[in-house]
């Protein structure tokens, strides 16, 4: 199996399991923090005495990295079928998932503040160009 899809399948598992930390901060957050007729995935500010800023960065960075991975994902399976994977996709490949990993964690600790996490979001992007590039030269 071209290591492409391996990353591709580590880049799907990591998605399919980001949830876990937005669910940790929502079910151990302070008495009154969601409100008992809020829908799910709303939940109130990070005020003082609400809800914690991190778990609000969690729910953005799950949502942040389905929104880059999947047309990644399409990409990389078109690139795929036409037989054109080749250096340049080993390497746009092992990048965006490192890049995805490195956005998550920075997103969900708030350590990645501005520039860093949107220049990490551009790099992701400028991957899936890079992939796109090779469907179309393939």
């Amino acid at each position: 199996m071209p290591t492409e899809l391996l990353i591709l399948g580590t880049l799907a598992l990591f998605a399919a399991s980001l949830w876990i930390p937005y669910i940790i901060g929502v079910n151990t957050a302070p008495e009154g923090s969601i409100e008992p007729d809020a829908p799910d995935g709303f939940i109130r500010p990070a005020d003082p005495g609400f809800q914690r800023a991190w778990v609000h960065r969690a729910y953005r960075a799950h949502l942040n990295l389905l929104e880059q991975s999947v047309p990644f994902a399409v990409l990389v399976l078109l690139v795929d079928r036409v037989d054109g994977f080749t250096a340049l996709t080993l390497w746009t490949s092992v990048a965006f998932l490192l890049l995805r990993i490195a956005h998550a964690v920075g997103y969900i600790t708030g350590a990645a503040g501005f520039p860093a996490r949107p220049l990490i979001f551009t790099g992701g992007w400028v991957c899936c160009i890079f992939m796109g590039v090779a469907l179309f030269t393939a």
